[in-house]
């Protein structure tokens, strides 16, 4: 097992390895910019070293600073968390290189399942069913209509290099690929500094279910069952929940079958989450693999009773998988609390945070990195918090999460747990009637 990991992310994940490593009796170094002086993953590891100012570019995502930093405190291992340089296969090189565990998958994986159009055909000849649309990537606008008359619209056009909702277009008809193709194309050059598309039919009314799996160093792959993210916003999840309540055993076992298929192809190692596309009819597609921790982790930890976080450090030290294929034990929902107005279309909403106050009791989780007088800095994601409630039904979970919600107070900023209570109370999401376009229907005030 390692001695002393260096923690190359901030805000709450930061927090969550840390807890994880002290448990484990492992020294942490937290790494921070300027603007997060303050922040508790720097109080509460065991070193902290500054690298540099608050611009992510320049501090959270300069790798040789985060090298400096393992390198003067003698780490003998890197946990990159989720964003920042979680899936930068140059990073894992470098860290390889400097004699530094990335503790994460390979360079390879990490690359092969980044670039979107590799992903897909990687899993195609693995045997997973993915989505119909194009072999690799589009090759300029008149080989996209080509594609299209083939398989059919509506589309979808997206970044082979993208995430988080970014590069990517619905289109009807060919009068919109015509107008959006370029520009999506643009988008993607200035997002992700890959202009490269690929092209997918439109799944309509599916839901966005992922199943979690981790993967050892001696081959061996095994899956965590299922988590619901069909509840979102614009491509960013907002609630997520474990197990579906669409998904009976045997989609369940045909999707787990395929996603240990699909980390086996690129010889997986560590947890990382295939994300399916799933139809009314109970067909599902590859979307995409995410190569880390998730942000929902905590969904699949309270409905399974499992710490995933130390499940990786021992497969990624070396240890062979401590468990294989495990039924749930509770249902769990999570909550994403974000500092953002949901009154005024989600706009950020930084600032001081004047009162604070976290649900607690039975059945009550809560993951965050802030507290009362924190203030909140403008350059980072702007989630606050996540709320995780369990109990032994969906409905008790989702009776404690209003409970929970009622409790939680944060003053002085805008925060989305407005939102979440409309939420829960909501008879389609009681019902689990959610897909992915669900909010984009419906004025989610509702009830």
């Amino acid at each position: 097992m390692f001695k002393k990991i260096l923690i190359a992310n901030r805000s709450e994940i930061a927090l969550r390895i840390i807890r994880a490593c002290k448990e484990l009796g492992i020294k942490t170094v937290a790494v921070y910019s300027e603007a997060d002086q303050k922040s508790l993953h720097v109080k509460f590891a065991d070193e902290a070293v500054c690298i540099g100012p608050a611009e992510s570019r320049k501090s959270y995502l300069s790798i040789p600073a985060i090298i400096a930093a393992a390198e003067i405190t003698n780490a003998d291992a890197i946990h990159p968390g989720y964003g920042f340089l979680a899936e930068n296969e140059d990073f894992v090189h470098i860290c390889n290189e400097c004699n530094i565990t990335f503790i994460g998958p390979s360079a390879e994986a990490i690359a092969n399942m980044g670039n979107k159009s590799v992903a897909k055909e990687t899993m195609r000849l693995a045997g997973v069913p993915v989505v119909p649309g194009s072999v690799g990537i589009v090759k300029d606008l008149n080989h996209a209509i080509e594609i299209c008359e083939e398989i059919g619209y509506p589309v979808m056009i997206k970044a082979v290099a993208g995430g988080g909702g970014k590069g990517m277009r619905v289109c009807n008809n060919r009068e919109e690929l015509e107008k959006l193709y370029e520009m999506t194309s643009n988008e993607a050059e200035k997002s992700f500094n890959n202009p490269d598309l690929y092209i997918e039919r439109l799944i309509i009314g599916s839901r966005h279910i992922e199943i979690q799996i981790f993967g050892d160093r001696f081959g061996n792959v095994a899956h965590l069952n299922e988590r619901e993210c069909s509840t979102q916003r614009r491509h960013q999840k907002l609630i997520e929940e474990a197990p579906s309540p669409f998904v009976d055993d045997d989609l369940r076992r045909r999707m787990g079958e395929a996603a240990i298929l699909g980390a086996k192809a690129v010889q997986y190692v560590g947890p990382g989450t295939i994300e399916f596309l799933v139809d009314n009819d109970k067909n599902f597609y590859f979307m995409e693999m995410n190569t880390r921790i998730q942000v929902e982790h905590p969904v699949t930890e309270e409905s399974m009773n499992l710490d995933l976080i130390k499940e990786q450090l021992n497969v990624c030290s070396g240890g062979k998988l401590t468990f294989v294929n495990k039924p749930f034990e509770m249902h769990a929902i999570e909550c994403r609390i974000n500092a953002e107005d949901p009154f005024n279309d989600f706009r950020p909403s930084p600032g001081k945070i004047e009162s604070l106050h976290f649900p607690g009791g039975h059945g009550v989780r809560v993951d965050s990195h802030v507290y009362s007088s924190y203030v909140i800095p403008p350059y980072y994601d702007s989630l606050l918090a996540k709320v995780i409630t369990f109990a032994p039904t969906r409905l008790e979970a989702i009776q404690k999460m209003r409970r929970a919600l009622d409790e939680m107070v944060i003053e002085g900023i805008k925060t989305t747990i407005p939102f979440h209570q409309k939420m829960m109370e909501n008879k389609d999401f009681i019902a689990g009637n959610i897909d992915t376009k669900y909010l984009e229907r419906n004025d989610w005030q509702l009830s």
